[in-house]
C-alpha cells in the first residue's frame, strides 16, 4: 500500500515533529521515535525530501523518490541523512535553536515529454511540478523539488539549473535523458527552539 491521498494537516504536521524529533534525537543521544498510531495513512509507503535550513541557510535536504518503506520510516531516515548532508558541514547542537524542519511528501512520479528541450520546458507546471531528470543508465540524475521554483520561476533556467546539477552541459540536449515530474505537500516544524543543554 502506498500514500495515494493528500494527507490532513494533522499527519502531515506530526510527520515534522517526527522529523525534527530525529534531529533532536541524533543531537542527543536519545532513542530514535518512528512510531504511529495504528491504522495511521503514515504507515502506507510514501517518499518523502526533509529539508533542514538555519535562519533560512540550507544545512541539509535529503530524499526518496519511490515509495519503498513507510512514509513514517522514510521520514526519520531522511530526517537523519540529512544531518549529514555530504555538500554542506553537518548539523550540530548550535545549529539546534534556529533550525527549521520541512517534509516534502512526494506523489508517485509521472514521465513527462524529453525528445527536446523545448517539449520538456513547455510541459513544465512553474511552481507546481517537482522535475526528476536522468539518462538511461543512470550515470547522471538530478531533481528539483516543487519549492525550487521560488528561486529559479523561469522554466529554462530552472532546467538548466537541475542540467548542472546532474552533471550535464547547461547548455543542449542529451539525447538519452528522461524526465518526470511529480508533485508534493510540505510541512514545517519551524524554529525557535529551547537550546541543547552542554
Amino acid at each position: 500500500m502506498t500514500v495515494t491521498a493528500a494527507l490532513s494537516l494533522t499527519d502531515g504536521l506530526y510527520l515534522a515533529r517526527l522529523a525534527a524529533g530525529a534531529v533532536h534525537a541524533r543531537l542527543t543521544g536519545a532513542p530514535l521515535e518512528d512510531s504511529v498510531p495504528p491504522g495511521s495513512p503514515l504507515q502506507a509507503h510514501g517518499a518523502s525530501f526533509v529539508t533542514l535550513e538555519r535562519s533560512g541557510a540550507l544545512r541539509g535536504c535529503v530524499g526518496t523518490l519511490e515509495p519503498v518503506q513507510p512514509l513514517h520510516r522514510d521520514v526519520v531516515r531522511n530526517a537523519v541523512q540529512a544531518m549529514r548532508d555530504p555538500r554542506l558541514p553537518p548539523v550540530t547542537s548550535a545549529d539546534w535553536p534556529a533550525l527549521d524542519v520541512k517534509v516534502s511528501v512526494l506523489t508517485r512520479p509521472e514521465p513527462l515529454p524529453a525528445e527536446s528541450r523545448a517539449a520538456l520546458v513547455a510541459a513544465l507546471r512553474p511552481g507546481v511540478d517537482g522535475l526528476i531528470l536522468h539518462d538511461h543508465d543512470h550515470a547522471h540524475r538530478s531533481t528539483f523539488l516543487p519549492t525550487v521554483w521560488a528561486k529559479l520561476p523561469d522554466p529554462e533556467e530552472f532546467v538548466a539549473a537541475l542540467l548542472r546539477k546532474g552533471g550535464w552541459p547547461a547548455e543542449g540536449w542529451p539525447s538519452d535523458i528522461e524526465a518526470f515530474r511529480y508533485a508534493s505537500t510540505e510541512f514545517r516544524d519551524s524554529a525557535p527552539r529551547l537550546p541543547i543543554a552542554a
